[in-house]
């Protein structure tokens, strides 16, 4: 599911969210620099993964920047963050930062939202953003 709100180069996107159940996929995301449903960038925590991953779909095509172990309990609260500004990204999961990188994939203004996938059923509460 995709939910896309705004215009923003540089600022953050964060969530609170609580994987519930999937057996595929019990994660939840943000996503910003949303151009259209082929070009943007895509931050997510599965549970079922114990991950945190930042991604970049391109062309349609979801392609990992990175990923690293996090403790994502199902059934629990969190809070994704994701803080941009030019090619900086961090990815900070229940305040502890686990991504810091630079890419230029997606640049410019793009759209900023939640974001899930597969057979994730993942609730969302205090969407916040701030941006440029």
């Amino acid at each position: 599911m995709r939910k896309a709100i705004g215009a923003h180069r540089r600022g953050f996107v964060e969530v609170k969210f609580k994987p519930l159940a999937g057996r595929e996929d019990q994660a939840g995301g943000v996503l910003w620099r949303f151009k259209d449903g082929d070009d943007y960038y895509i931050a997510r925590a599965n549970a079922l993964e114990n991950n945190v991953s930042l991604y970049y779909v391109e062309k349609g095509r979801r392609i990992t920047i990175k990923y690293v172990s996090a403790p994502v309990a199902a059934q629990k609260w969190h809070t994704l963050r994701v803080e941009f500004s030019g090619k900086s990204i961090k990815v900070i999961l229940d305040d502890k930062e686990y991504i810091a990188v630079d890419d230029t994939h997606i640049t410019g203004d793009g759209a900023i939202g939640v974001w899930t996938k597969a057979d994730s059923v993942t609730v969302f509460d205090d969407f916040s953003y701030e941006g440029q």
